[in-house]
């Protein structure tokens, strides 16, 4: 395959104004189905959102061990690297609006599965199955859209924006997106603050998962039509995948190598931020009583887990405020800037938490910090696509992120055993598990990012 110059886009008018609302009036210009779609993507967004992050406290209230909650995460990286190709499969034989229907309904299974999972505890002969076991059962159900539709989501920015505005239409798409990773955990954090009981209080979350997924999943086989869809329609087998991966643009190459250091890095953690906020700092949010014009505003206080959810809308209201501004600023001086940035960003942060003290303040702080990371993803996107011929954006997205996710599988496997270890010597020095582990993922993180800033390529529209 061919990966020369890109022939001309279509002329497609777009709002150039700066900032989120610019972003969001370029997003509803797109046509109805892709629309349709995206709306669809964004209430799973926000489902998925209000209680993804919360499932490793799930795991570790319902009596999972490190371990398990770091197995929890590699299963979920396995499926991420696996679904989306049998996903297109699927479509291809029934049709996409059938096959959305279907993994729509299955995720919203799952969330509805992982409620029930602490009465599903099973006794059978000596055999116990402990109640956790069904919230993996859960993922694999809970995972079914959200894996299905990444390379469908490239493929149509890249057929209608412009080589130079490529981050600036990611930017308009994930900005959209990003609501429901704002609005999500704050949903979940103002029913854990006022419902007594973690357990009790996340399967409420959990019904209204169910809620946002059923109305999606009858939202989009109503409004969507897939009579001209195209996309997944030519799924040719596992040649085609090997020929793909063969063929990916040799600008790719070092932003690939890198892509995965950073996220096998992030990968070791991510599951147990939640634990390192709710048990490992045991962090909640006390505020005073204030004054204010004659008004007085009562305390609030809130519980380690509600406030985690709290920190997320901290990181996502940066991520949103941030992406388009960057995304223009790309235009400038680069996309290869950005995305350093995000890495960098990602890299650091496992460090700066499990150091961080005690303190209400100092979290926010961090959580806002963690926010810029997201600043470079519509750069990233870009960046990944860029390369590609303009029909062929989701078949290079598809073998970027199989390669990516395949590799990434074992991390929080691997970051859940140090985590529960009791002491690791390091250069002499007995250190607690968890401060082992979040220190790897930075030394893997910042090398994953040395690299890219000495190996990565820069896309020729931004140069």
């Amino acid at each position: 395959m061919a990966y020369g110059p890109p022939t001309p886009p279509p002329d497609m008018s777009t709002d150039r104004g700066s900032g989120a609302l610019a972003a969001f009036r370029q997003f509803l210009s797109l046509e109805r189905d892709v629309l349709t779609l995206s709306l669809a993507m964004f209430a799973f967004s926000l489902a998925f959102q209000m209680t993804g992050r919360y499932v490793p406290e799930y795991l570790r209230v319902l009596g999972a061990s490190a371990t398990v909650v770091g197995l929890y995460g590699s299963v979920g990286n396995l499926i991420g690297a696996l679904y989306p190709y049998p996903g297109g499969a699927l479509s291809d034989r029934i049709g996409s609006r059938l096959a959305l229907t279907l993994f729509g309904v299955v995720a919203t299974l799952g969330f509805g599965l992982w409620a029930l999972a602490p009465a599903l505890e099973l006794t059978v002969g000596v055999l116990v199955i402990p109640a956790w076991a069904w919230v993996f059962v859960g993922l694999f159900l809970a995972q079914a859209w959200k894996s299905f539709g990444l390379g469908a989501t490239f493929a149509v920015v890249r057929q209608s924006v412009p080589d130079a505005e490529l981050a600036s239409g990611f930017a308009a798409t994930e900005t959209f997106r990003r609501v429901g990773f704002l609005v999500g955990p704050l949903l979940a954090a103002a029913l854990l603050a006022v419902t007594p009981g973690f357990v009790r209080g996340f399967q409420r979350v959990l019904v209204l998962a169910v809620a946002f997924g059923a109305v999606a999943t009858v939202a989009q086989h109503v409004l969507y039509d897939a009579s001209e869809d195209t996309i997944g329609d030519a799924f040719a087998g596992i040649g085609a995948i090997a020929d793909d991966l063969r063929s990916l643009p040799d600008p790719l190459r070092p932003l690939l190598v890198a892509d995965t250091l950073v996220r096998f890095a992030n990968g070791m953690v991510y599951v147990f931020f939640v634990i390192v906020v709710t048990d490992f700092l045991a962090v909640g949010l006390e505020t005073p009583a204030l004054s204010l014009a004659g008004f007085t505003l009562a305390p609030i206080t809130l519980t380690p887990a509600a406030f985690f959810g709290v920190l997320l809308g901290v990181e996502m209201v940066v991520a949103l405020v941030s992406m388009v501004p960057v995304a223009r600023l790309t235009e400038r001086v680069g996309l290869k800037p950005a995305v350093a940035v995000g890495f960098a960003v990602y890299a650091v942060f496992p460090a700066m938490l499990i150091a961080a003290p005690a303190d209400q303040l100092v979290l926010v702080a961090l959580f806002a910090f963690s926010g810029l990371r997201f600043a470079g993803l519509p750069a990233h996107k870009a960046l990944i696509v860029g390369p590609a011929e303009r029909d062929a954006g989701g078949r290079v997205t598809g073998s970027y992120y199989l390669v990516r996710n395949t590799v990434v599988i074992p991390s929080a496997l691997l970051g859940g055993i140090i985590y529960g270890l009791d002491r690791v010597t390091v250069a002499g020095t007995a250190l607690a598990g968890p401060t082992v582990a979040f220190g790897l993922a930075t030394v893997v993180g910042l090398a994953g990012t040395g690299y890219f800033l000495v190996a990565g390529e820069e896309f020729e529209a931004y140069t």
